[in-house]
This record gives C-alpha cells, structure tokens and sequence, in this order.
C-alpha cells in the first residue's frame, strides 16, 4: 500500500508589485527640460529676426523698410520669459502647486506660438514705421513680403507647450528641490555663550577680533 507524500508543492511567488517607471520618468524630465529650454531659446533668437520687408515711397523714390518680431509683437520674447521661470519653478513646488506652475509653462508655449503666427501677416509694424521714416501719417508700404522667422517663433512656443504637456503629464514622478534648508517649525537648539578671551593667551585674543568682538569687554 502506497503513501501520499505529504510534502508540499512549491507554488509560483506572486511578483511583487513594481514602482513607478523610473526611466520613464527620466526620460519625461530629460525630455521636458530640453523642449522647454530649446524652445525658449528658439522664440528669443527668432523673434529678434527680421519678419516683414517693405517699401516706402518717399519723394520720386522708395526706401526700403524691415521689422523684426520685436517690432510686430513683443509677446511671444516676453512669454518665453515666463515659460523659462515657470520650467524652473516646476522643480521647487509640489503636489498642487506643481499642476499649476506646469500649466503655466504650456499656456505660455501656447500664447508665443499663436501670437507668433498671428504676426507673420501683420504690416500695421512697417506701416507705422513708414509713417516715421515719412513723415506722413497716412504712408503706407509697398511690396510687402515676410519672412519665415514668424513661423520659427511659432514652432518654438510649440516646443515649450509640450515642456509644459510633459510636466502637466509626468511632473509628479519628477524630483522636487532638496528642502534640507526649510524650517520645518522645530525649535533649533541654542548655542551655548562663549566664554570671555583670556588675557593671558593670545590666540584668544586674536580669535575674538576675528569675529569681530571686543576682546577687552567683560561678559
């Protein structure tokens, strides 16, 4: 008569549960810091440009005019500025504070790129300048042409929307700065006095003027 073995059968140990991507999440913050900053770079650069070529007649001739992004629009620089702040501010905010800094750099990748490409039609820049250059107000341009550059700003203010998607998307996996230097509210032990330079050893003397005491004062 046979015996059942009454050893038992090892089972298959249950995987454990794993933690949150953490090349994924580099890869998001590599990725959302070289957008942002890439596409900041990218507005400031070619929104300093030249957008719009023209002519102006002036007398028997014509004299030929340009604006660049500046003077069509200073919104998409400016905006870049603050898409640069808000990139560094996602680091030292947490939790909530970090979903509004982030939606912050997007609407202002989005806001330089639409007012960006909202400009790479405009003629009011060279018209006011003939006006300028004239002295007549009621001047106009004259074969008017624009360059690409508007759409360069815009493709930049494109890059930082997606720093900012990235952000709204990943940013709370990404690291928050160090807060080692943050009061946490805890009453921090008091120095002990020091004790009054002897007269008697000079280098007590001299560590006192060093710190910038009296050394002949009593305590």
């Amino acid at each position: 008569m046979g015996y059942v073995s009454a050893v038992p059968v090892p089972q298959p140990r249950a995987r454990a549960a794993t933690a949150p991507d953490a090349s994924g999440s580099r890869r998001s913050l590599a990725a959302g810091l070289f957008l942002g900053a890439v596409g900041a770079t990218v507005v400031l650069l070619a929104s300093s440009q030249t957008w719009a070529e023209g002519r102006a007649a002036v007398g028997g001739g014509s004299l030929p005019l340009t604006a660049d992004g500046q003077d069509v629009t200073g919104l998409p620089a400016a905006l870049a500025i603050v898409g640069l702040a808000a990139l560094v501010a996602v680091f030292a905010v947490r939790s909530g504070g970090r979903l509004i800094v982030a939606g912050l750099l997007a609407l202002s990748g989005l806001g330089a790129g639409l007012s960006a490409y909202l400009g790479a039609s405009d003629s009011a820049a060279l018209d006011e300048k003939a006006a300028q250059t004239t002295g007549d107000a009621s001047a106009t341009i004259d074969a008017l042409s624009h360059t690409a550059w508007p759409y360069v700003t815009a493709a930049g203010g494109l890059l930082i929307l997606l720093a900012g998607l990235l952000a709204l998307r990943y940013g709370k996996l990404w690291p928050t700065m160090s807060g080692r230097y943050e009061r946490d509210g805890t009453p921090r032990p008091r120095k002990a006095a020091r004790t009054a330079p002897d007269p008697d050893r000079p280098e007590d003397l001299w560590k006192a003027l060093d710190r910038g005491e009296d050394p002949t004062r009593e305590p």
